[in-house]
């Protein structure tokens, strides 16, 4: 007796439109298209889950050095100074606090 495979294609297909909901032209109505955009956007999306960490990390950077300009220090002699007192607070809250609490920042840097 012969295997008719249209049900299990229907799902992998269906699976595959599923994922590709919300693009368009020929990505949402052809099923080549479609699984040669899901390939695409996965590896996009594999890539710049790391690319987003540097991202970040460069614009909490960025606000710290421009915190530590307003009040006379340079970016690396402050990260420094943090160092040398076992001052163990990371970028990402530095650059909170100097955003939101610029006063406990200053102290800080003092």
């Amino acid at each position: 007796m012969r295997v008719k495979r249209g049900q299990t294609t229907r799902k992998k297909h269906k699976k595959i439109m599923k994922q590709v909901k919300g693009m368009s032209h020929h990505r949402t109505s052809s099923i080549k298209g479609a699984k040669e955009a899901l390939l695409k956007s996965l590896s996009y999306s594999y890539r710049d889950r790391r690319t987003k960490k540097r991202a970040f990390r460069a614009l909490w950077i960025t606000r710290i050095s421009a915190a530590c300009k307003e009040n006379g220090t340079k970016y690396s002699e402050f990260m420094k100074s943090l160092k040398d007192r076992n001052i163990e607070l990371d970028r990402k809250i530095l650059a909170d606090l100097a955003a939101t609490e610029p006063e406990v920042f200053k102290k800080l840097i003092k």
